[in-house]
């Protein structure tokens, strides 16, 4: 599926020392002319044009913007394209005034060397974007002199998938201003020749959409081109901002008069393979279900509806049961039954009884549904000829029963026997889905990410879907011995209604006159074989449509599949096989220039009389996140942890790996000083001391208390802070430096830096990876309860090592919990819950507490649950564990 919003990969921004100069042409005062339509704060783009050629599926995709700076004054230009996830950028150019910066494909650890360079220089910038569910966000900006033009222009390929019988281009636009010359113009010529072509768009009515848009197609060759003018992009008559804001698809397929077809071109071919009118195979499908209560709420009323659905769809050779795994494993019935109108109903009984309680127990889960699949195939309880199917969906990682990824995958592995396939759908993005997809990818399956949403019930039915209608199993696809060499994937547990089967490969000799290709598979009623003879000098007649064609557009495709296919592998490969398999995917990256994991393109631009390098990189499902990250990451996570201890004092934890958060409360006496954080491998230790109310005892922990006082020390490094609400010492036993919360003032040494922002905050980085902000809270000083407090927030500790402790300290470590057994509390707004963590059970409760690094005087809030006395069964011990005799 040609996902065409407009193209992403992970954008990483950095600047670096260069001799090109940026060409500017002079400043020239513009006055109080009247400006063109479309200017907007002094930039007109002025075109753009999204051009695709899709050839055998093989879509060629070029998106060009062009702009001008009409301000009086140098003004940033941004270009944003959101691209399929399939894609892979193949070039990118950015042209100031006629000078072109083209963009060069490099191993990844070369680009990221670049990039550790500029760090050290102090010269990164930009930050990193990803997309949603298909879609990944390419995004880079330039400064543009007064009156000068700038060019972008990002291409990128992919091959499209058939997807429930058409294949999809899915552009996503938003120019985000009125464009004088916008255009959409898509090619398509299809050997086979086009039997449908459709295209419409979600942000613009049919009568304004039928005069923008002309769609034709006729034989092997199909076009679509939109072409709206400046009144048809207008909101409203008079308005001057655009409604081009959403999707444009178009969707085609092709004629399917033999079920296959075979393309060479310059000794390289092409298979695709998608038989008509076979009769469906039975399907025995098991369906595994975390019920966990980390499933409670919309995630298990989605499940049920999608299931409900499923259950309308089932026809009535197939055999079905379900397994929900939690704490212990529950089946609907002890084998598999007959999807019988009578057995369908009282599923759905079942269904509509399904609740959410317990742990994680995933290996318990698989492996009974993998023992009921088997016998009933040995215990002959289901069709001869019918296909096994086991789904499962969980929202989380295991947490009780055997929980190593490592250890489950080897059980389900040895279990199934490659037997039949197992798909993974993860719900959300709380879980390890690298784990999940590679275990699917072992046992001959797949992993989908469902994204929790108002339709994530839909996305559930719409994979059922995809599987619901087995045509073939057990499919090889085989070529004359001897006369093929590099071939791609040519065995398919299964072939389903809709999809597409693709192998491509190489020809030993060139030359050859005719050339055959046998597909055999077992069918509904019997074992078949497809046989397609192709006559070189029809292939040759083929080739003189050359207008229609990209180049060595099946050389390419061949690329595409092979580099797409050799990292599925590399994902469970291990030592010597996956050093191969990487190796091979990158020589084919880096020749036929495409951005993929193992490679980074590098941009080089002029910025301000310097040159700025601009990496682009392709991130995986694994990597997903949503929201704006740091410049350039080997490996992004969902979100960034954080801790942090503020306020009364309420200690945050944002916990790795969870989309959710963690708070408790520490209440001692005044002059307590407690141990935050300390790691003996870095020498990094943080104690911070409490302070009470005015006039509070020195002796009491009922009334509000903070912390005055912090403590920072880097054994190793011989330097120590120390910071009060008045003043910040820095420095070892033989020089003391004193500065006071007046100053705005950086200290540097290798390895540390210390910024310190006039009555705001400080921020403390011991080199990259151990990065804290301390916060000062300033009340009225005539003020007769309150007084001054300090705020502590880690917000990097990725350098800490796994022996950190401390009362923030423990939680760096990655750890699990549950909340379930949501009820009312005595506060009617502040719901209770169950959490079972570090196998403890406690009673927690919904609150919030502020985060104060944006905004120090009324933070930001955030939800959390909140485990009561003194964070018992949540901290390693008790909390008087943790005091210590002073700060240093």
């Amino acid at each position: 599926m040609l996902t065409m919003w407009w193209p992403c990969l992970v954008l990483a921004l950095l600047s670096g020392l260069g001799t090109s100069g940026f060409p500017r042409s002079s400043l020239r005062q513009l006055g109080k002319r009247s400006l063109p339509e479309g200017v907007v704060d002094g930039i007109e783009v002025y075109s753009t044009k999204i051009s695709c050629k899709v050839t055998s599926r093989f879509a060629h995709n070029v998106v060009t913007t062009r702009a001008v700076n009409r301000a009086d004054k140098a003004k940033e230009v941004s270009f944003d394209v959101d691209l399929p996830k399939t894609a892979f950028i193949t070039n990118f150019t950015l042209t100031i005034d006629g000078v072109t910066y083209p963009g060069n494909i490099k191993e990844k650890e070369v680009a990221q060397k670049q990039y550790e360079k500029a760090v050290s220089q102090g010269k990164t910038a930009g930050l990193v974007k990803a997309s949603g569910r298909k879609l990944e966000k390419f995004t880079v900006s330039v400064n543009v002199a007064a009156g000068s033009k700038v060019t972008f222009e990002l291409t990128y390929e992919e091959l499209l998938k058939r997807h429930k019988g058409r294949y999809e281009m899915y552009i996503k636009v938003q120019p985000k201003q009125l464009v004088r010359h916008f255009e959409i113009d898509a090619h398509i010529f299809e050997p086979q020749g086009i039997s449908m072509l459709d295209a419409e768009a979600s942000f613009i009515t049919n009568d304004l959409l039928g005069s923008a848009l002309t769609k034709s197609f006729s034989g092997k060759k199909g076009h679509v081109s939109f072409k709206p003018s400046l009144d048809q992009q207008r909101s409203c008559p008079t308005c001057t901002d655009s409604l081009l804001n959403g999707d444009f698809n178009i969707v085609y397929d092709v004629n399917r008069e033999s079920p296959g077809n075979v393309q060479v071109v310059n000794g390289y071919f092409v298979h695709f393979f998608a038989p008509q009118g076979l009769p469906v195979v039975p399907k025995n499908i098991v369906f595994v279900i975390d019920i966990s209560g980390s499933m409670y709420g919309r995630k298990i009323e989605q499940t049920r509806d999608a299931l409900l659905k499923i259950l309308d769809d089932m026809k009535e050779d197939d055999y079905l049961n379900f397994i929900l795994f939690s704490s212990d494993v529950t089946t609907w019935k002890d084998t598999l039954v007959q999807a019988t109108p009578a057995n369908l109903e009282e599923a759905r009984t079942f269904v509509k009884n399904i609740r959410d309680q317990g742990m994680t127990n995933i290996n318990d889960g698989l492996l009974r549904g993998v023992h009921m699949l088997k016998s009933a195939r040995e215990q002959h309880l289901v069709p001869e000829r019918s296909t096994s199917i086991l789904i499962m969906l969980t929202d989380g990682d295991a947490n009780t029963g055997e929980s190593r990824p490592e250890k489950i995958q080897e059980n389900v592995r040895n279990a199934i026997g490659g037997e039949f396939p197992l798909y993974n759908l993860g719900f959300g993005n709380n879980l390890n889905y690298n784990f999940l997809e590679t275990m699917a990818l072992e046992n001959h399956g797949l992993a989908r990410r469902i994204y929790e949403d108002s339709d994530a019930n839909l996305q559930l039915q719409g994979f059922y879907e995809e599987v619901a209608n087995p045509l073939l199993t057990n499919v090889e696809v085989d070529y004359p011995q001897n006369a093929i060499l590099d071939l791609t994937k040519n065995n398919y547990p299964h072939f389903y209604d809709g999809s597409e089967i693709v192998v491509a490969g190489r020809l030993v000799d060139s030359d050859l006159n005719n050339f055959k290709a046998d597909v055999r598979g077992h069918g509904a009623l019997n074992d078949l074989t497809f046989t397609e003879e192709v006559d070189m000098k029809e292939m040759d007649a083929a080739l003189k449509e050359q207008g229609y064609i990209f180049g060595n557009y099946i050389e390419r495709l061949w690329a595409y599949l092979t580099i797409e296919q050799l990292l599925e592998k590399r994902k469970n490969a291990h030592g010597a096989e996956k050093e191969n398999l990487t190796a091979q995917a990158l020589e084919l990256s880096l020749k036929y220039h495409f951005v993929t994991p193992l490679t980074s393109m590098v941009v080089t631009k002029p910025e301000d009389n310097e040159d700025q390098t601009a990496i682009a990189d392709k991130p995986g499902e694994d990597n997903y996140v949503t929201t704006a990250s740091r410049a350039y990451l080997t490996s992004h996570q969902p979100s960034t942890p954080y801790y942090y201890v503020d306020g009364d004092p309420h200690f945050i934890i944002q916990v790795p790996g969870k989309n959710d958060t963690i708070c408790f409360n520490i209440d001692e006496t005044p002059g307590t000083v407690l141990r935050l954080i300390q790691d003996p491998v870095t020498g990094i230790t943080v104690t911070g001391q409490i302070i009470g109310d005015k006039g509070s005892s020195p002796y009491s922990s009922t009334g509000r208390t903070y912390f005055g006082k912090l403590g920072i020390t880097n054994a190793w490094m011989d330097f120590r802070i120390e910071v009060t609400t008045e003043k910040i010492i820095m420095g070892n036993e033989d020089a003391l430096s004193t500065f006071s919360w007046l100053d705005t003032v950086t200290v540097t040494q290798t390895g540390l830096s210390v910024t310190v922002n006039r009555k705001k905050n400080m921020v403390v980085s011991f080199g990259d990876g151990v990065n804290f902000v301390i916060i000062l809270h300033q009340v009225w000083k005539k003020h007769p309860v309150h007084q001054d407090f300090l705020g502590f927030y880690v917000v990097d500790s990725h350098r800490m090592s796994a022996q950190t402790h401390g009362l923030l300290g423990q939680f760096f470590h990655p750890f699990d919990f549950e909340v379930f057994d949501i009820r009312p509390g005595s506060d009617p707004t502040k719901p209770d819950a169950t959490m079972v963590v570090k196998s403890h059970r406690l009673t927690v409760t919904r609150g919030s507490q502020k985060d104060y690094r944006k905004d120090s005087s009324a933070g930001t809030k955030v939800i959390c649950w909140f485990v009561h006395n003194n964070g018992k069964g949540l901290i390693d011990g008790v909390h008087t564990d943790y005091i210590v005799p002073s700060l240093f």
